[in-house]
């Protein structure tokens, strides 16, 4: 990246706590796009996510994903002299990212009504498992248990069996993406309005919630519980995963009133193409075994590739089931910009996933990986004050590394 070239969040200084995913994945998003970003991590290990999915004792390669050009400062937060430090960090910073229990920074003098005493410019992100306030606000909040609160695990899977999750940590990715939305509303109406800071409250499970569409108001209405349906969506048809000749599969979404038409005269099926009862979804749902049995007989007499040819001839929207190998051999992944490289601290190249969204004017960027633990933490320090003699008697003390 072309460190001279503008992007939207230069100039926002970021100070990011807690640990993982959910407020760390937030900081990565506001630093692509310009933040600068301190974050600070416990001396004695730092962030356990800089060991999570590595097959050796090397550093993991998540974290060099999550926390690309991020300053790490490694900080005792549970010292005195260590939320002192973090104090004067984050009286100099535009936003604090943090994804502890509740009432863990209050415990440590750090509650927004302090900070903000000091700071009235400061957004503060919270992320956490039931959010700030409610019956359940104490209790540990993980991205497993939020999905299946807001109701995503209930849906997942197939009918009659356990329910699925996906895997990757989807419920606090949402959670994330919620809170960038949250502090670029709150610093817009601080800038552009001229407001004060204040709190963006985000809840694991409500951030999961928020993806449900219309299943409360279908129960509302209807007295409907959405079910797990498999690889179909429910209310909506044809749209299926089908089988193909070779073992693989193909999606296919044929629920447009005009590609039902042009999908079933593909198949073969000129008959269900002009019966007139099937002309609008709610017919077509009715009848939805009907039709996916017709087209899956279809697609079990061609290869994934020959379906995919044919659909594509008729305008049928479809595709196939991408591995990450597929992702990553992707030409229009490639020209995107998504597949990335990055040069490590070692020497190494390693493949990253680019940025999104993209921006025409001020697109955003990135340089390298993941910061050693404590790499960042003389320079931070000694930008808001601390002399070299108090960070040296400090790092002697392990309040600092």
């Amino acid at each position: 990246m072309d460190k001279l070239n503008p992007r939207p969040l230069d100039g926002i200084r970021v100070v990011e706590m807690g640990s993982l995913i959910a407020g760390p994945f937030a900081a990565k998003t506001l630093a692509d796009f310009g933040a600068k970003v301190v974050k600070i991590e416990p001396p004695d290990g730092g962030d356990p996510l800089r060991v999570w999915r590595t097959p050796d004792d090397s550093t993991s390669v998540w974290w060099h994903v999550q926390s690309r050009d991020k300053q790490s400062v490694a900080i005792d937060l549970r010292s005195p002299e260590g939320q002192a430090l973090a104090r004067k960090l984050i009286d100099e910073a535009d936003v604090l990212i943090e994804n502890f229990r509740p009432g863990t920074l209050e415990q440590w003098g750090l509650s927004y009504e302090q900070l903000a005493s000091t700071n009235p410019k400061l957004v503060m992100l919270r992320i956490s498992g039931y959010g700030q306030s409610g019956p359940l606000r104490d209790l540990p909040g993980f991205g497993v248990i939020a999905e299946a609160m807001g109701g995503l695990r209930h849906i997942t899977g197939v009918p009659g069996e356990p329910p699925v999750r996906p895997a990757i940590s989807i419920g606090d990715s949402l959670s994330s993406l919620h809170g960038v939305i949250g502090v670029l509303l709150a610093l817009y109406h601080r800038d552009a309005r001229g407001g004060r800071g204040q709190v963006v409250d985000v809840a694991l499970y409500e951030s999961v919630f928020n993806m449900m569409e219309g299943a409360l108001s279908e129960y509302d209405r209807y007295g409907l519980v959405r079910e797990p349906a498999g690889s179909a969506l429910p209310g909506v048809a044809p749209t299926n995963a089908y089988p193909c000749a070779d073992g693989r599969y193909v999606l296919i979404a044929g629920n447009g009133d005009s590609i039902f038409k042009r999908l079933m005269s593909l198949v073969g099926r000129d008959d269900l193409a002009q019966d007139s009862t099937l002309a609008r979804n709610p017919a077509r749902v009715r009848r939805a075994a009907e039709l996916d049995a017709a087209i899956g007989a279809w697609t079990r007499q061609h290869s994934l590739d020959d379906a995919l040819a044919a659909l594509a001839g008729a305008r049928v929207p479809a595709g196939k089931v991408f591995t990450i190998e597929d992702i990553a051999q992707s030409e229009q992944y490639r020209e995107r910009g998504m597949i990335r490289t990055v040069r490590l601290q070692d020497g190494s190249e390693m493949k990253v996933p680019g940025i999104v969204p993209q921006l025409s004017a001020t697109p955003g960027g990135f340089c390298g990986g993941g910061p050693a633990l404590g790499e960042h933490t003389r320079e931070a320090l000694e930008c808001v004050g601390v002399s070299v003699e108090q960070i040296e008697a400090m790092r002697a003390k392990g309040v600092i590394a």
